[in-house]
Formats: C-alpha cells, structure tokens, sequence
C-alpha cells in the first residue's frame, strides 16, 4: 500500500509545505547549490557551460558537491533540463556519483513524502538511468526505493531481485478484486513468476515467508502451476532446490520483513518499542491507527506488522529491564485491529510462522517469545484471546501441510521446550489447563503437548539471563489487568463474552469499537436482602428498557429512601443493584458530539442524573441532603466513574447552574474524605474514558476548586498527557477570554519545575498554556537555576523566545548571568546578544551594577540575600566568562556594546582589585578597558617620560617629581579639609564607583598625578581609595 503525500501550498520547487512549517534546511541548500550551478552556466553555450562546470569543480570538494547537488537539484525540478543536468552529472563528478547517491537516500528516507509530484517522477526516472549506467551502490537506493513501492525491474543484484519478488508478491495481495487494477497485478504476477522460474535460487534467499507469501496468491491459476511445482516437482525450479521443507527451514532476514513498511511507519514503531512507556502508549497508537490502519485496504498489513516485531525489533537488555512498552502488547493490540476474518487468521499465522519449523540451533527465542508472552499476559484480563490463538496453535498442526504435519508438531515442540528452557515462563501447564478455557480446548490441548501439561505449579517469571536477550515481565501485573480495552477483540472464531469485572484503567490499548453486547445484569445476589417496596421497583428497572421508565422508577427510588423509616443497612445493597443495572450508562462518551444546550440537557436525563438532580434542589441542611449523600458514596464505591459524572452533570444541568460546590459535599461522604484526593482521582478516571470530556470540564474545576488545582502541576499533567493541538489550542482560548485560570504567581514556578519530567509535548503545552497567562516573566525566571541544556531543552527554548521579547531588568540578566558556562551552551550568549542589539544601554547598565556588586561586596554579606539570590549564586568569574563568550561572539561584527562607558568603568573597577590570575585569564576583555582609559587621558604636565603600565598605575604612594614637592607638601592642609568635605557629601558607597565623574587620567608621570589636587581628590574619593588618598598626600621629605 503506497502513502499518500502530504497535501499543503507548494512554496519551493523540491518539497510540498504549508504556509505554518519553516523552511526546510535540506531545500534551502539544494536551492543555494542551484544558484551556484546557474550563476556559472547561465548564457553560456553547453561546451563553454561544462568548461565552467569541470573548472569550478576542480577547485576543491566544496565546490565540487556543490555543483553535484545543484544538477542533481535541477534534474529532478525541471523535466525538461533532466537529461542535459544527468549528462553534466556524469561528466563532472569525482567520486562515483556518491554524493547524490547518499543525497538520494536521505530524501527517500526523510522527504519522500513530502516531494512534489513532479520531484517524485523524476526521482524515480533518475534512479533507472543510475541502475542503466551500472552506478555502483544504485542497488541500495533501489532497495530504500521499494520501500515506496518499487516500479522498475533490474536483475543486476541477487539480493535485488529477492527483495522485488517479495515486494510484488505482496502487492498483488493488495491490488486483488479491484478492477482498475486488473493490469497492473498481471504485470505483477507475469513479473514474479518470471523471477521466481529463472532466478529461484536468488529468490531462496527470502527463506520460510517466501512460502507464507506464496500461500496467500497461490489460487491465481498462473501462481497455482507455480505452487504446485515447489510442492510436488522443486527439481524444475533449480537442481539445488530439494524441497519446501528446504525453504521452510530457512530463517528469513529481517532486511525483508521490514522492506513492506514505510520508513516512517518503521520510525514511528521503534519510537513506540524504545521510548514509550507501558501505560502512556494510547495516544501513539490512536496515531497510528489513524495514519495507516483505519482503511480496509490496511487489513492485510497488520501480518507485516507483526512479522516485523517478532523477527527485526529484538530489543536490548537495558530496555527489556525497563519499563518500555514491550513487544507482546503492542501485538496484542494489533491483533484487537483486525476487523475481518481473512486479515485476523493471518496475522495470528504471522505471530507463529517461526514456531512451525523452530530450530534452536539456527532460530532466535526473540522470534518466539512474544506470542507465548501474549497468551500468557492475556490470560488474566482476557481470556478469549488467550482462548483463539491456543486453538489457532493447535489446529495449524495438521492443517498448515499435512505431509509436514510431523515436522510442525516438533517446531512446535521445540519451541515451547526453548521457552522453557530460557525460562521466559517458568511452566506452561497454568496456561494450557487453565480453567478459564473452555473444556474442548484444554483437552486438546492435553492430547496435543502432554509434555507441558504436568506441571501444577503455577507461572512464574524469573530475571532475565545476561547471556540471553529475552524479553521478560517487566511490569507488575495490575498493569495487565487491563492492557487491550473494555471492548472484546474479534478473530475468526466465535469467542464466548469477556466478563470485565475488576479490570483497571491505567494501562490500556484502544481498538476500532465495535458493537458492545451487554450481557444481562445479574443482580440475584442482592435483590434479595432488600424490602419488598425496593425488591419490586429495582425488578422493575432490571425488567424495561425504557430510559424513561427507569427515570420514573429510578425518582420512585430515591422518594423511598428519603423516607424517615428507611434501613439505612439496606443502602450499600441497593448500591450495588444499580451500579450493576446502570453500567451501560458509564460506558462510552458522556459528551455529546454537537454541544448545544438541548444536546447537554438530553445528555443527562438518566437514571442516574435522578440522584444529583435532587441533591440540586435540596437544602444542606435538609436531612435527607446527607441521606442521598451516603447513597451517591455507596454507589461511587461500585462504581468509580459516578465522581465525574457528577461534576459533568453540575456543569451541564441548568437546574445545577452555581451549584458546584455540591461536589465538595460528595467528596467528604465518600471514604475517601478529602476534596483534592477525589477530586484527582475522578479526574484521572475521566482523563482514561473521554479526553474530550476532560477538556470540557477543566475551566470550571480550575474555577471552582482553585485551592485544589493551582497548588501542583497534578491535574495539568492529566491534561496536558492526553490533549491534541486543537484542545491545548481552545483551552489557551479560554485562558485569553479569562474563562480558565491554570497558573498563579505563589505556584506557577513550582509547577513549571515538576514539569521539567514530563514529556517532550506535554512540556510544549504547559509552557504555551502558561504565555497565555499575563503573569510577569520575572515571576519563573528563577528556573533558569534548574535548568540543564542537554536535559531541559524544551523550557530553555521556551524562556529563550520569551525572553527576547522582554526588556531585561537586572533581576533577568543576573539569572541569566548566573547560569554555569560550557562551551556546548549558547542560552546565555544568545541572548546576551539579542539585548545588547535591542537595549543595549540598559544592559550595560545592569552588568556594570553586577560585575561592581558582586567584585565588592564581602562574602559575609552576600549570606543577606533574597531568595531568589541565593538561587543564583552567582560569581564575579561566571559574568566575565559570560562577557568574554559576549565579546567573542561580537568580535566580527560591527556592534559597538563593548565601547559603552558603564561597561569600561566597571572592567576598570574589576581590573583594579581582582588577581593576577584573573587578569591574564580575561587579558582580552581588560584590555577593552584599558583602551579606553588611554583614549580618555590627558596630554601630561610633566616633562620626565616613562611608559605607564598597569602594576604602576596601582601601585599606592609613588613618588612625585621633585619639582613639585614642595607646592604638595604645602597644599596638604586644604587638601586634607576638602578630602573631609568630599566624603561627607559623595553620595557612592565606599565600595562602588562613581559614574558621573570621568575615569582617573594616568599621564606618563611616575604616579598618580592629576591637573589640581582636587580633582585628583574627588576621584579618589568616588572610586573609594580612602587610604590611597591619604598615602597621597603625607608630607614627604626632600630627597
């Protein structure tokens, strides 16, 4: 069955894409590798255009893959240049046409379905020239090709035309009893049947399924001659060819169970069996149910599917250990998919083809385990699968080629023996005589394997053996109990009705729902501890089938109970009657699928609904409020899904309009007693059953519980695992028109926090629901402190793309700054440049306040902190490592943010009192500092000439000249006084530098001079170098 593309507005010429999705990487460089062609042969004539094409080529392998892709690119967008650009291919190329050979593959595995039309044709035309040129590796692209479905014939390769037999002969399957197919499928019989006469041996190769295939077309009367030589006359197809049992022995590779699946249905296949977690698979596979199994022509390959897992997905001990969705459930929920008799009895023939002709020595227990595992694990919760694949195990004994019949039985044997032996199941006898199957089959069972039949001990999984890759009961077996659905599966025979009774709802597989016959209530064993009024009107509700008879009798009910002489002992018994009448009434969805407020009103007149219609219209403090309380908390114990029946009837009932707080009163009858435990419990029961439903009542259970919902990121991880883009894109509607509240500022970083486990999507959800919200980014950018590069990726890009649209205020860019530095983590310089391109004053700004702060302030001090602070903890060595990354990266540009001067004033600041190791570590970005105090000096007053260096410059108390001794030592005394007068009114910290005077102007003179004592003096003062400042201006001798 071939895919249909992608259907979207074509913006490029190579790839189909809608108006939403980005700019493909991989077509924009075939486009750039077009321009680069075009630019060197536009207007030339087509000797002069290959010279150009041949010199460009020569100059190195750049240049040379450049104008390889870009023929290649022209070839395959414009038709009518397509043999000119094959023939410039061809002569210009150096490395045996490889490079268009891997580009080929990628496309096919990565974009095939999204080529154009025109793309696709020619891709598919450049792949037969390829194969008519003899191109070395053409054969492999052929092979990745007819994962597409192949259309061209070669027999250049063995393996080539094994993988086209198999291909076609599951083709002409599909394309079987369609009359506009009619010709094609005889061009694919004639084209099979050739290959398989003249090439039988090549073909040998397939090994056992290419008899499982031959089976399936074998009543085509060109096939049926074909079949009848491998049967009876093997010796006309090849000398070499013995018999089927040859063919049948023969294990098939794995490269030809998976060349029928697309490569994105085996991409999505891995991902489930790698990375998805037992429990957590039902949106995968409702994805693809939808995407490849909802038609009636996918039918036939659920047998692929299942061929696949068995034989090429052999997961690794480190995921066998885990708890990754295992192989035997995913089967068993593809064999719930088949809806017809023909596709179920074949691919219950693909889980056990490796069985028939089992040789240990040769065969792996890989291909083996899962149908055991999936009988075992049925057993419990559904007996009837476990039931239809024994009887299918048993009767295929003699059935499948009765002149093999013995050969099969010892497979068989042989297989169950193996598992036993590797101690995947510890006995197999609780599984053959267990009484949960029907009489007829355990005793077939017993005449069939006695050997297995023994053993009373019941099964036990055992640890994994090291040796041995097998895959074992990794999950407790609650998690079993209900792994398929509610909903019974389908095969071929008839299976008796599956009693549903005690199954759990966490781990579940979603079948194609079929028709639910509801097997009669059984309430014998309760009718009859109630009173004769109770007994005749519950006889009633068991008798009609009338919803509004039951209505009628179901109010009659509740009048009795609201009587003052009713036994209040008889309740939990009259519970259990109704939740076994009214069961059909939780099954299915609640809402409807047109809401409108007739469809809502209709939705809740059952019987049920009686019950909380009169909680609705009754007084709290109304005895018989608590009466009809205790009934609803008997009920919720037999039936767990009446809690959000309840909350949907209190939000669609007009006559419960205002009245959800009545859910609170249910919550404290129940045995649970506690508003947020019941409250997330039949969230979670309603999340499982109706996803739609969920959605439905999220605005008013965050509106009315908000102690309960906004305090943990519980209930929106419920939301959040089981919404689709459409619901998380109503639900942020309903945040911006202020129906739904899911964040507030005391818990939103708490619960960002707990996010952080979730997975990929569900992440990308709650970061959009919560930009819904108006709250300040300030409020979560502590997070920042949590969050890892390589393990958070989703919250980091997130807070990336948010915070470029903000202006930065020092608390931003002190957390930004505060993040550790590695060379693979480019958040903080990211985003460091886009706020010195967009504000890089205020960013100066607020870096100068931090590199002063943090090189000034003493340790003792930094304990004061807020807390927010002390989640930073951030050192004056992570905002220069930052600075220089900053600097780097700005280094070729134009950008002038280093030149500011807050910037320069604080790396002078720093320069001035950190170490030396600091300063030969971050030389490059001091330097920036010192140019900048060069340019600001002054021409100097002195004529003694002596370099200025950076120890001079801060070194205390040099020596003056000794010309102006004398006017120092007079002028001390007024120096002294305005010292005093300037540090009473400078209103800097002592440790901090002033910024609006200018820097110090160091001239060429041996020490600190400036043009007046003053000056000199007020700088001192600002830059807080009291004791330099007196060293200053001691009286000194003359020397």
């Amino acid at each position: 069955m071939e895919p249909s593309p992608v259907k979207g507005k074509p913006q490029g010429r190579l790839l189909v894409s809608t108006t939403l999705d980005a700019k493909d990487e991989l077509e924009e460089r075939l486009e750039r590798c077009v321009g680069i062609v075009t630019s060197l042969i536009n207007g030339l004539s087509e000797r002069e255009a290959n010279d150009a094409l041949t010199a460009h080529v020569c100059k190195g392998a750049q240049q040379h893959e450049e104008v390889c892709l870009g023929l290649f690119t022209l070839l395959l967008t414009e038709p009518a240049q397509a043999q000119r650009c094959y023939r410039d291919l061809t002569l210009v190329n150096r490395d045996g046409m490889n490079v268009v050979l891997v580009k080929i593959n990628q496309i096919l595995m990565e974009k095939f379905l999204k080529l154009q039309d025109v793309c696709r044709s020619q891709l598919v035309w450049l792949v037969r020239e390829l194969v008519k040129s003899g191109v070395i590796g053409a054969d492999g692209v052929l092979m990745t090709l007819m994962k597409w479905t192949m259309r061209e014939r070669t027999l250049e390769s063995g393996m080539l035309i094994a993988m086209s037999v198999y291909t076609y002969l599951r083709l002409i399957v599909d394309h079987h009893g369609s009359p506009t197919l009619l010709a094609l499928r005889q061009k694919e019989v004639d084209f099979c049947i050739g290959l398989l006469r003249e090439k039988f041996m090549d073909c040998f190769i397939i090994g056992r399924d290419l008899v499982r295939l031959l089976q399936n077309v074998a009543r085509i009367p060109e096939m049926e001659l074909l079949w009848r030589d491998l049967l009876h006359n093997p010796q006309t197809l090849s000398p070499q060819f013995t018999g089927i049992l040859q063919l049948l022995s023969s294990r098939t590779s794995r490269k030809f169970l998976a060349c029928r699946l697309t490569p994105d249905m085996e991409t999505k296949l891995l991902f489930m069996t790698s990375r998805v977690r037992f429990g957590q698979q039902k949106r995968y596979q409702d994805w693809f149910q939808r995407q490849y199994l909802s038609t009636a022509d996918s039918q036939s390959l659920r047998c692929d599917l299942i061929r696949y897992i068995c034989g090429v997905v052999h997961p690794s001990n480190e995921v066998l250990s885990s708890d990754i969705l295992p192989r035997w459930a995913i089967i068993g929920w593809l064999l719930t998919t088949c809806t017809s008799n023909v596709a179920a009895s074949n691919a219950k023939l693909a889980l056990f083809y490796d069985w028939l002709f089992f040789n240990p020595e040769k065969d792996s227990i890989m291909n083996i385990e899962p149908a055991i595992l999936v009988m075992h694990h049925s057993m419990k919760p559904h007996p009837a699968i476990t039931a239809t694949l024994l009887d299918f195990m048993c009767r295929i004994i003699p059935n499948f080629y009765p002149a093999l019949e013995v050969n099969v039985r010892q497979g068989i044997f042989n297989s169950l023996n193996f598992i036993m032996e590797k101690r995947v199941l510890a006995h197999l006898a609780p599984l053959f005589d267990n009484p949960k199957l029907d009489r007829e089959l355990r005793s077939m069972l017993r005449e069939r394997f006695p050997e297995f039949c023994s053993s009373p001990s019941p099964p036990v999984e055992v640890k994994m053996e090291e040796s041995v890759s097998l895959e074992m009961d990794n999950h407790v077996l609650d998690k079993e109990d209900g792994c398929y659905d509610n909903t019974e599966a389908t095969f071929s025979d008839d299976e008796e009705e599956l009693n549903n009774k005690g199954k759990k709802r966490e781990f579940r597989f979603h079948p194609i729902k079929e028709a639910i016959i509801d097997e009669p209530a059984d309430i014998t064993p309760f009718v009859d501890q109630l009173d004769e009024t109770l007994r005749e009107k519950v006889l009633q509700l068991q008798k009609d089938s009338d919803t509004e008879t039951h209505c009628e009798v179901m109010q009659e009910i509740v009048d009795l109970i609201l009587e003052e002489d009713f036994d209040s002992e008889q309740m939990s018994t009259l519970a259990s009657c109704l939740a076994e009448l009214f069961k059909g009434h939780f099954r299915g969805d609640v809402l409807p699928d047109e809401i409108t407020e007739e469809s809502l009103e209709e939705s809740v007149c059952k019987p049920v609904c009686l019950v909380f219609r009169n909680l609705c219209q009754m007084q709290e403090d109304n005895s018989g409020f608590s009466v009809l309380l205790d009934m609803l908390a008997e009920l919720y114990q037999k039936q767990p899904k009446i809690g959000y029946h309840l909350l949907y009837y209190l939000k669609a009932s007009k006559a419960a309009m205002g009245k959800m707080s009545l859910y609170e009163s249910f919550a404290q009858a129940t045995a649970l007693g506690d508003l947020h435990t019941c409250l997330m419990m039949d969230m979670k029961a309603c999340q499982e059953d109706d996803v739609r439903l969920l959605c439905y009542l999220t605005p008013s259970i965050y509106s009315e519980f908000p102690d309960e919902t906004l305090r943990s990121g519980e209930l929106l991880n419920m939301i959040v695992a089981v919404i689709d883009s459409t619901q998380l894109q109503e639900l942020m509607c309903h945040v911006m028109m202020g129906n739904l509240v899911m964040f507030r500022k005391d818990s939103v970083l708490n619960i960002l926090i707990q996010s952080l486990d979730w997975e990929t999507f569900e992440q990308y959800s709650t970061w959009q629901l919560f930009l819904a919200h108006s709250i300040p980014l300030e409020t979560i950018i502590p997070i920042l402190q949590h969050l890892k590069y390589k393990e958070h990726p989703e919250a980091l890009s997130c807070l990336l793309l948010q915070l470029r649209r903000e202006k930065p205020t020092e608390e931003m860019v002190k957390m930004v700054l505060s993040r550790p530095c590695h060379h693979e983590d480019q958040f903080t310089t990211s985003i460091l440049r886009h706020w010195a391109t967009k504000h890089d004053d205020v960013l100066g700004e607020h870096i100068k306040a931090l590199l002063i702060k943090n090189n000034s302030l003493p340790r003792k001090r930094q304990s004061l902190r807020s807390s927010s602070s002390k989640l930073a903890q951030l050192t004056l060595e992570q905002i220069l490592e930052h600075m220089d990354n900053l600097r780097l990266n700005l280094s070729n540009t134009k950008h002038n943010f280093f030149t500011q001067t807050p910037i320069l004033q604080a790396l002078q600041h720093v320069q001035a009192s950190c170490d030396e190791a600091h300063k030969m570590r971050f030389s490059d970005l001091f330097s920036l500092a010192d140019e900048f105090e060069d340019s600001s000096s002054k021409p100097p007053k002195s004529r003694r000439k002596a370099p200025v260096s950076s120890s001079l410059r801060s070194r205390k108390g040099a020596a003056q000249p000794a010309s102006n001794e004398e006017e120092s030592v007079s002028s001390s005394a007024s120096v002294s006084t305005r010292s005093a007068a300037a540090l009473s009114e400078c209103s800097c910290a002592p440790e901090t530098l002033c910024s609006s005077l200018p820097p110090l102007s160091i001239p060429g003179g041996g020490g600190f001079q400036a043009q007046s004592p003053q000056a000199e003096e007020e700088r001192l003062v600002c830059r807080g170098l009291r004791q330099r400042l007196r060293d200053a201006h001691q009286p000194r001798l003359p020397l």
